[in-house]
């Protein structure tokens, strides 16, 4: 009979809260490694392959930057918004947000996650994409919302775990995804690396 494992474990090369909310929901322990990692440098590849290239580097410089206790596999990730071609990163100010959440209200817009595992001279990765579509909003809901103080560090100026859930009128693929790190692929991606989440 299969049950939660209880001793598995992980570096983890990000400084998000949100992944560590998931790895937590699912009872994955992990040490936070803290990585610096040009995002500048991806910005040729389109948004799908700049999402799982960077997940990668993140692994990559978590692996190196755990040189002298490499006895855990590093796990990376990062979150892209795609609309109209466009990537939405997080907005320098309140106007860049309102921009953002006035471009995606009442259109659907791609979250590509790429999320990546490297341990010794290996480095797999995966993509999620999910499809989400924003209601209609008034400008001033959307500045109501900024004074939430929510969208400041959000890819695309929103949360969809938090307020600005009430926007959202359907998620096509990953929920984990949006938020920051698709489950059901870390899962697949740390089995090949020999961690499972269930014991036997």
């Amino acid at each position: 009979m299969k049950r939660p494992h209880t001793n598995a474990e992980v570096y983890l090369a990000s400084r998000s809260p949100r992944r560590r909310a998931l790895l937590q929901q699912i009872r994955l322990r992990y040490t936070l490694l803290d990585v610096n990692v040009d995002e500048s440098a991806r910005r040729d590849l389109r948004p799908e392959d700049q999402a799982q290239q960077l997940a990668r580097d993140k692994a990559e410089a978590g692996w190196r930057a755990a040189e002298r206790t490499r006895d855990l596999p590093v796990l990376g990730a990062d979150t892209l918004i795609e609309f109209g071609g466009e990537v939405f990163g997080k907005p320098r100010d309140r106007d860049a947000a309102l921009a953002m959440l006035a471009r995606l209200a009442g259109q659907t817009h791609w979250v590509h996650t790429g999320v990546a595992v490297c341990a010794h001279q290996r480095c797999e990765s995966s993509l999620s994409q999910t499809r989400v579509t924003l209601r209609s909003s008034t400008s001033a809901e959307r500045l109501a919302y900024w004074y939430s103080g929510e969208p400041a560090d959000k890819a695309g100026g929103y949360a969809i775990q938090g307020l600005g859930a009430v926007f959202v009128e359907s998620v096509q693929g990953s929920y984990s995804g949006v938020v920051g790190l698709p489950l059901c692929e870390t899962a697949q991606l740390l089995h090949r690396f020999g961690i499972d989440l269930f014991d036997e």
